[in-house]
C-alpha cells in the first residue's frame, strides 16, 4: 500500500467515525462530542472519558485510545484489523464507546 492510498483509506474511515458520532448524536439521548484536528478525531463523552482515534502514517496504521486499553490497526484489503487481536476497528469503536456511554452504540460503515 502507497502513502496515499493509505491516506484515502484512511480519511474515509475518519469521516465514517465523524458522521457515526453525529448519527448518535441526532437518533439517541446520548450527548458525545468529536473533535477532528487533522488526522485525529477524539470523542468525549458525558461523563467526560475520551475515546481518539488517530492516523500513524509512518506505520501505516490506526491507533484507538480508550479506557479499556490501546489497539492498533491495519488494513488488510477490506477492513481494518487490530494487529493483535483481529478485531474490526469499527466494532471495536462501537465495543469501547458502549462501554464508556454506559449504553450501545454502534459505528458502522
Amino acid at each position: 500500500m502507497t502513502d496515499s492510498q493509505f491516506m484515502d483509506l484512511a480519511e474515509a474511515l475518519l469521516t465514517q467515525i465523524e458522521s457515526g458520532c453525529d448519527r448518535i448524536n441526532d437518533d439517541t439521548e446520548v450527548d458525545i462530542d468529536n473533535q477532528r484536528v487533522g488526522g485525529m478525531i477524539t470523542i468525549t463523552f458525558a461523563n467526560r472519558s475520551q475515546i481518539v482515534v488517530n492516523l500513524q502514517r509512518p506505520l501505516r496504521e490506526i491507533w484507538l485510545a480508550a479506557k479499556s486499553g490501546g489497539y492498533h490497526y491495519q488494513f488488510d484489503g477490506r477492513q481494518w484489523l487490530d494487529t493483535k487481536s483481529n478485531g474490526e476497528l469499527l466494532a471495536d469503536l462501537s465495543r469501547t464507546a458502549s462501554e464508556q456511554a454506559g449504553r450501545a452504540l454502534t459505528f458502522t460503515p
